[in-house]
């Protein structure tokens, strides 16, 4: 899994009035739990950008002060209008301790039912997982070159080393469903 270099400052000042004077200065309030204490720290808009605004999934090494720690994003909260980042939520990680996170999932393969005529859905572009950080994969790769014309791969069907698949077992994860001009080539052929 790819690392990303973070460094914050402590905070003093906690509470709402704290908050909005920290955000007119370009900063976001940011929080680490997972530790011996909750660290209360703040961040720049700039430094954090290139860590939210993808779809790859980060280990986040997290300097604040003189101490480095191990971290990966929990939760990110928006402005529901203006749509900024107001706040932060980090988890920090250790090499013993199993964590949940979502990781994307990535197709290969060449569909039969796609050769067939069919159209590829990908229903789920993130997989709920548990699993020690220093195992977790950048993408969950899902093999594709056996499913069929109507067919689904769910996440019962999955199952990879080291990995435990937290989303519900019936869950499709993707399919290869019937088009227009499949369905009307196939009612040609029959008549």
């Amino acid at each position: 899994m790819k690392t990303f270099q973070l460094a914050g400052v402590l905070r003093t000042e906690t509470g709402k009035k704290a908050g909005k004077a920290l955000r007119k200065a370009d900063l976001i309030p940011a929080v680490m739990y997972g530790g011996e204490a909750v660290v209360q720290f703040t961040i720049t808009t700039e430094s954090v950008r290139k860590l939210i605004y993808t779809p790859e999934v980060y280990v986040v090494e997290l300097t604040i002060g003189e101490k480095t720690t191990m971290a990966i994003i929990k939760e990110l909260q928006f402005h529901p209008v203006s749509d900024i980042l107001l706040h932060v939520d980090f988890l920090e990680v250790f090499a013993d301790k199993p964590v949940v996170i979502e990781i994307p999932v990535a197709l290969e393969g060449h569909s039969e039912g796609v050769k067939a005529g069919g159209r590829l859905s990908l229903e789920m572009r993130k997989l709920k997982i548990k699993a020690l950080y220093s195992t977790l994969p950048e993408k969950l790769m899902v093999n594709i070159d056996n499913l069929e014309l109507g067919k689904t791969i769910q996440v019962g069907s999955l199952s990879y080393e080291g990995l435990e698949i937290l989303n519900a077992k019936n869950a499709v994860v993707c399919a290869v469903k019937l088009t227009r001009a499949a369905r009307g080539a196939a009612a040609a052929a029959k008549a």
